[in-house]
């Protein structure tokens, strides 16, 4: 993720509170059953986002069939999720913000159901027992909504001129299906959508296949290795589509809003070869396809790391490219345990740039960090300022997970490492921890001790006390 811009000023949260007192009420009614089957938590009590997911299960599998009408801005979906209880449960709650739900069913059996802000509650007719496998069927329908983020950003569904772009860091995948929406519970996902005809429907993974009957185009698609919720996408409108495949038979689809086509054709063309650079730093690419989609400049505020097909406003530079392809190992398989975590995320993806700088004839990683150290490369006074105002690991709040320091001075985490093991270790490291939590979860905790396991007779106390999780400008580089 990049650093975004608002198009619309933050909505009042009244209703919201209004709604999690009711959906307390309900909780406690739930539990008063004995043996211990208790209703599942109403969030996983991120640092930041303490409502987003939620306790009781993990999601397997999400099969949404969706149908969205641009013109008259109607979403109508059906959610089946394919979950497993982690412990015994009498109710659980699912993330959806806005829409009308209708029927919900546990197992083909109809559910009580009960709606607070962006909590649903479902009570099966039966309680579930720890360990079992259950799918909850939920049918809903509505206008999406746009959501604003606490640092002014836009997300969720967002209309353009010919569709709709669908973008979901940090929460706002619950405006369009319900779900668990938070990055510790990653899912496989099949997606069928169906829109009018003349429009596509782009989304991650692997196409699998199209049909149009009538007036309208139903198209589907599947991801089958894990994904976290926000990392899903769905991009509706007129694209130029282009199929081919690296030198190493992976697959490479992009789609392009035809105002952007012209712009765009250079540096997509240059995809297999950022690809190619990126497995040889960074080990095997951890999907079954790469690709991108390409909007207008107007549709989104900023790119996103979307899995395995990053959403780009307008025609990306060859940095900005590289950057969201980074993050494939690093954000999408390995992905943050929680929103405190994004420096893993955001610090590996700018190191990213700095490396394909220095093996492309621009400057050093070592002269990117003494810039940024001197306050010579961020654009102005204020931004070289934010750099220093609170540490990477330790965003002060939700409003800040995507601020300077998480992406910049992250960096400069990963180059102490560098200069402490030496580059041949450092590129070993790179590669080690994408491999040892490949499609898993993983937080800062996880990271530093890898690196000292890495690395047992270096000591990387003041990196971490300095660079890491302390306040400031350290004094010497």
């Amino acid at each position: 993720m990049r650093p975004r811009r608002s198009r619309r000023t933050p909505r009042s949260r009244a209703s919201t509170a209004v709604g999690l007192v009711l959906l307390a009420v309900v909780a406690t009614a739930c539990g008063g059953g004995g043996g211990g089957v208790t209703p599942g938590a109403n969030g996983v009590r991120d640092p930041y986002f303490p409502k987003a997911g939620n306790g009781g299960y993990d999601v397997v599998h999400y099969a949404l069939d969706l149908a969205y009408d641009p013109g008259a801005h109607r979403l109508t979906g059906t959610a089946t999720l394919t979950a497993r209880a982690t412990r015994d449960l009498s109710a659980f709650n699912l993330d959806l913000e806005g829409l009308d739900v209708g029927e919900v069913t546990v197992d083909g059996a109809a559910a009580r159901r009960h709606r607070a802000g962006q909590e649903l509650t479902v009570r099966p007719r039966d309680g579930l027992d720890r360990g079992a496998r259950f799918r909850v069927t939920v049918r809903y329908s509505g206008a999406p909504v746009t959501v604003t983020d606490p640092d002014g950003s836009e997300e969720g569904w967002l209309r353009t001129a010919d569709g709709a772009l669908a973008l979901g860091q940090p929460t706002g995948s619950m405006t369009w299906f319900p779900g668990n929406h938070h990055p510790s519970d990653k899912a496989t996902y099949a997606l069928a959508v169906t829109v009018p005809e003349g429009l596509r429907a782009v989304s991650n993974g692997e196409p699998d296949g199209e049909e149009t009957q009538g007036n309208r185009t139903t198209y589907r698609w599947r991801t089958t290795e894990p994904m976290a919720s926000y990392l899903a996408t769905l991009a509706i409108g007129r694209y130029d589509v282009d199929r081919t495949t690296t030198a190493g038979g992976l697959p490479v689809y992009t789609a392009v809003d035809p105002d952007q086509a012209a712009a765009s054709r250079a540096v997509l063309a240059r995809l297999p070869e950022v690809m190619a650079w990126a497995e040889r730093t960074f080990g095997p690419y951890p999907f079954s396809s790469t690709g991108a989609i390409v909007e207008r400049p107007g549709d989104a505020g900023y790119a996103l790391e979307t899995q395995n097909r990053p959403v780009f406003p307008g025609a990306p530079g060859i940095g900005l490219v590289v950057h969201e392809i980074a993050h494939q190992w690093y954000g999408d398989s390995v992905t943050p345990e929680t929103w405190r975590d994004m420096w893993l995320s955001e610090g590996f993806a700018t190191y990213a740039e700095w490396l394909w700088e220095e093996d492309h004839g621009g400057g050093t990683a070592q002269q990117a960090f003494d810039a940024l150290y001197a306050g010579d490369r961020l654009r102005g006074a204020e931004a070289d300022e934010a750099l220093w105002s609170f540490p990477p690991a330790r965003p002060p709040d939700a409003a800040h997970i995507s601020g300077v320091p998480v992406y910049q001075r992250g960096a400069m985490v990963l180059h102490k490492i560098r200069q402490t093991v030496g580059d041949g270790p450092f590129r070993a490291l790179l590669r080690g921890w994408a491999e040892e939590h490949r499609h898993g979860n993983a937080d800062t905790g996880d990271f530093t001790a890898y690196v000292e396991r890495s690395a047992p007779d270096e000591d990387f106390a003041g990196i971490w006390a300095d660079w890491l999780y302390g306040e400031g400008r350290p004094e010497h580089p």
